[in-house]
């Protein structure tokens, strides 16, 4: 319904800005921290900090990782590469 200025009362949907390549996120879906890599159809793609098969997700199940989340996500494979699991 318009209003005096002639704006609708219905907000479009909020679209995440897309995040840098690299940029740490978190998947709400299914709580694990991944690193962006782009977008293909509408799906974002994230991979594991470090390597591996890369997943996607829908952008609004995706949010930037906290620093802690982030700590972590680093930690995690700093001690996979001291272990020998990563190269």
């Amino acid at each position: 319904m318009p209003t005096k200025n002639g704006a609708s009362d219905e907000q479009e949907p909020s679209h995440a800005p897309t995040p840098a390549p690299g940029t740490l996120m978190v998947d709400l879906s299914q709580d694990r921290v991944g690193e962006f890599r782009g977008e293909w159809c509408g799906k974002w793609s994230l991979r594991p900090v470090g390597g591996g098969v890369e997943w996607t997700v829908d952008p609004q199940d995706v949010r930037p990782a906290e620093p802690i989340e982030r700590l972590r996500a680093e930690l995690a494979c700093a001690n996979r590469r001291s272990r020998g699991e990563l190269l």
